[in-house]
């Protein structure tokens, strides 16, 4: 156990100073003027550098504790390798960017008034706290050196909202047309609740029949959502698309139960509105840029449906319109501009099902449009499921982005992240691997947004 000390004894290098050092380590807890809770540990051997953690999307009503690294592995091997790890809770849960940003650079100021000035700091983060980092990483580059965002939401809000809408507009359009279930402008969180259960039992019905199967496949296409993506699952043989089918249902599933109506509420809580919409949108040539084109291609050869058809059905429904407040909320809160001052690496697994890896596609159009893609580097995991990295996986990116840091050049070869990894973690085989993702559905970034407008 590490026991919380008060006094810190300040050591000196001749060359460079060193940050204040404890007698032993150091454990704190406590709360931020926002109500948000903090947590830092600090090891008495701190070699300099403050690792600034941002958590995962929290849905509303759950637990919110402050976290400060990915997992007890990794928050143990980091400590001992001298590390500070610092991260907040963030003051509310859910689509919190507005108060994880503010709650995040207190934690840090409240670190320097505590443990002095560190030498180097990183941001990091998984998930939606890898949108909160990249975040951090172009609005205060000042208070950082680098970045790591680790599975992250990095298309952004309007992006994310988008492509989730697209998946479940063609549930419904397809399999319950008929059916009175809002997707969009929720009354209130009982509402969205009833309209995930209604589509979700319309989805599970469709699953029983290959007709059924072939059109939840399109939907997933329309958001990337792979037929392997969960380290639960069997990994399909590469035309064996009727078990990638059915990972694909599991994952849409999940998508209805919670990002699609109950998460969607809660943003749209915030935003004052709906931020999303699919006016103007193609959906034929939006299958046709998906890797999943030749997958649904051949379910709907087998069920006897005609997929031009259910394409031409979807191109000629009703669409969902956006509140223009809401979309310049959301624009002015959760779109990413690319701009980078900093070096930041992402990672990500190939097999995501809740921010597909296309999500890098777009944050690289975004950085190489805003002149910062030698900034950014991006590596892919080999493997299934969203934010599965192992320990290693997560220490060796790290080591690399301290090494592009302290030389000026990147080398996120899967050579080299593998065998950071490899060393950081013997137990694990690390999984990096050549990879590049394909565009994402429907990118938006405040350099070039997406020309369909609201």
């Amino acid at each position: 156990m590490r026991t919380p000390v008060a006094l810190l004894a300040l050591t000196l290098c001749a060359l460079t100073p060193l940050p204040a050092q404890a007698a032993t380590d150091t454990h704190l807890e406590g709360r931020l003027s926002s109500g948000a809770a903090y947590v830092m540990d600090v090891p008495a051997a701190w070699n300099g550098t403050v690792l600034l953690y941002s958590h995962g999307y929290v849905p509303a009503g759950l637990p919110n504790p402050a976290q400060n690294a990915p997992g007890t592995a990794t928050l143990d091997s980091l400590l001992d390798q001298g590390y500070a790890l610092i991260g907040s809770s963030y003051a509310t849960n859910g689509w919190a960017v507005t108060d994880a940003v503010p709650d995040q650079l207190a934690t840090l100021d409240l670190f320097t008034d505590q443990f002095g000035t560190a030498r180097r700091t990183i941001a990091w983060g998984v998930s939606y706290g890898g949108f909160v980092t990249t975040t951090l990483a172009e609005q205060h580059a000042d208070r950082l050196d680098g970045s790591l965002a680790m599975c992250g939401l990095v298309q952004g809000g309007v992006a994310n909202w988008n492509s989730t809408l697209d998946s479940v507009f063609a549930l419904k359009t397809l399999l319950a047309p008929d059916a009175d279930i809002p997707l969009t402008g929720f009354a209130d969180r009982a509402q969205a609740q009833s309209a995930a259960t209604d589509l979700t039992a319309r989805t599970t019905a469709a699953q029983l029949t290959a007709g059924g199967r072939a059109r939840i496949a399109l939907a997933a296409a329309l958001n990337d959502i792979p037929g392997y993506n969960s380290t639960t699952q069997t990994e399909p043989g590469p035309t064996d698309w009727d078990a990638q089918q059915a990972n694909q249902y599991a994952a849409v599933t999940g998508l209805l139960q919670l990002p699609a109506f109950g998460w969607r509420q809660e943003a749209e809580s915030r935003a004052g509105g709906n931020m999303s919409w699919n006016t103007g949108v193609d959906y034929t040539a939006m299958l046709h840029r998906s890797p999943l084109f030749k997958e649904v291609t051949e379910l709907y050869k087998a069920s006897g449906l005609a997929l031009d058809s259910d394409l031409a059905v979807l191109n000629r429904a009703p669409r969902v319109s956006a509140d223009p407040a809401a979309v310049r909320w959301m624009k002015n809160t959760s779109v990413l501009g690319g701009r980078l001052t900093d070096p930041q690496l992402d990672i990500h697994t190939t097999g995501d099902p809740l921010i597909p890896v296309q999500a890098e596609s777009a944050y690289r159009r975004a950085a190489d449009a805003a002149g910062s893609g030698a900034r950014l580097s991006q590596a892919y995991v080999d493997g299934p499921g969203h934010c599965t990295f192992t320990s290693g996986e997560m220490i060796g990116a790290l080591e690399t982005l301290e090494h592009r840091l302290d030389t000026g050049r990147w080398d996120t070869s899967p050579a080299t992240l593998n065998s950071r990894a490899r060393q950081a973690d013997p137990a694990s085989e690390p999984r990096y691997a050549a990879y590049r993702p394909g565009p994402y559905p429907r990118p938006y970034d405040s350099a070039h947004p997406d020309g369909l407008r609201p």
